[in-house]
C-alpha cells in the first residue's frame, strides 16, 4: 500500500489535478537521464526532468502474484539523448528505472509509484519501444552454483581472486592498423605470448568506443606484433589510434587455472566429475568394455 503525503492527497481528493510522470533512468555506466510527459522542466532530488525527449510510456500493469508487472516506454531514436547507436551498444540494457507520480504545479508532492529495469528493446525506423519490468524478474533469475567440470566464477572476481590489474595479465594498447570490423594489430603488446588474451576483454579509453568493454575472441602474435580479433564488432567504428586496456582470458579449465593463474586453490568446478562417457560405458565379451572407471 502507498502511503501518500498529506499535501499530495489532499490535491486528489480536489478533483482537479496537475499530475504527470517522470522516470528517471540509470544506466549501467552511472550516466541518469530525467524524463517526463509534462510540457515543462522538472526538478526535483538532484534530477532534471526535461520534456520534448520523445519518451512516453504505456499504462502500468500490476498484479498481486509474482508475475513480472511491465510497461511499456516509447521514444525517438532521433532524440540527442537516445540514440540508436547506444541502444544497440547495450548501454541501455537492464538500466535502472524508477517512476513517480507529480503534481507538476508543486514537485515537493510526489509519489513513488515503482523501480523496475529496462527489459528488450524494440528498434523500429524512427522510434523504439523498451519494456520496463519490475523487480519482480529478479526472482526469474537463475541463482546458486553448477555442477560442472569447468569453473564458475568470473575471472578476477571475489570468488576467483586473480588480480586482473596486475600487469601480468592486463596491458595498455593502441590500434595500429585496421585489418576488418572487428580485427586489428595493437601496439604496446608485443612482450605478451599468443592467446594470452583470448576469450579476455578490451575497455576502451580512447575514441568513438570510450567507456564500451568488448571481449577477445584470438590474440594472435605475428613478428612480434600482436592481433586482436573480438567476438562482435563494435557498434562504433575502430579507428587507428584508438587506446584501449586488454586483460587476460581464461578457458575455465584447471589445467588453464594452474599454468596460467596458479589459481588452483580457489578453482570454483569439479574437474573430477564423471562424463558422459560413464554413463555410455557397456559390457562386452572382448574384456574392452568392463564398465570400470579408468
Amino acid at each position: 500500500m502507498k502511503h501518500l503525503d498529506p499535501a499530495l492527497q489532499a490535491h486528489l481528493d480536489d478533483g482537479t489535478t496537475t499530475l504527470s510522470w517522470c522516470w528517471r533512468i540509470t544506466r549501467a555506466d552511472g550516466v541518469s537521464f530525467g524524463f517526463t510527459d509534462h510540457d515543462r522542466t522538472l526538478v526535483f532530488e538532484g534530477t532534471s526532468f526535461e520534456p520534448e525527449s520523445g519518451f512516453t510510456a504505456s499504462e502500468v500493469r500490476a498484479g498481486s502474484d509474482l508475475s513480472v508487472d511491465a510497461q511499456d516506454a516509447e521514444g525517438v531514436l532521433s532524440s540527442d539523448r537516445i540514440t540508436e547507436t547506444d541502444i544497440i551498444d547495450g548501454r541501455w540494457d537492464n538500466a535502472e528505472v524508477v517512476l513517480w507520480r507529480v503534481n507538476w504545479a508543486d514537485p515537493g508532492q510526489r509519489v513513488l509509484l515503482r523501480r523496475g529495469a529496462i527489459g528488450q528493446v524494440r528498434r523500429g525506423r524512427v522510434a523504439f519501444v523498451a519494456e520496463v519490468r519490475s523487480l519482480a524478474h529478479v526472482l526469474g533469475q537463475t541463482v546458486g552454483r553448477t555442477f560442472q567440470s569447468s569453473c564458475d566464477a568470473a575471472l578476477g572476481d571475489a570468488r576467483c581472486k586473480v588480480d586482473l590489474e596486475d600487469s601480468t595479465f592486463s596491458g595498455a594498447g593502441s590500434v595500429t592498423d585496421l585489418l576488418r570490423d572487428r580485427a586489428f594489430t595493437a601496439a604496446g603488446l608485443g612482450s605478451y605470448a599468443g592467446d594470452w588474451f583470448t576469450h579476455g576483454t578490451v575497455d576502451w579509453t580512447s575514441g568513438a568506443n570510450t567507456g564500451g568493454r568488448a571481449e577477445v575472441l584470438a590474440h594472435d602474435l605475428v613478428d612480434g606484433i600482436a592481433i586482436l580479433t573480438l567476438l562482435e564488432p563494435p557498434v562504433r567504428d575502430i579507428k587507428e589510434g584508438d587506446a584501449f586496456v586488454v586483460r587476460a582470458g581464461c578457458d575455465k579449465r584447471l589445467a588453464t587455472c594452474s599454468a596460467k593463474f596458479a589459481n588452483v586453490a580457489n578453482f570454483r568446478g569439479f574437474p573430477h566429475i564423471p562424463g558422459q562417457d560413464t554413463i555410455l560405458r557397456y559390457a562386452s565379451r572382448d574384456g574392452g568394455h568392463v564398465g570400470a572407471v579408468r
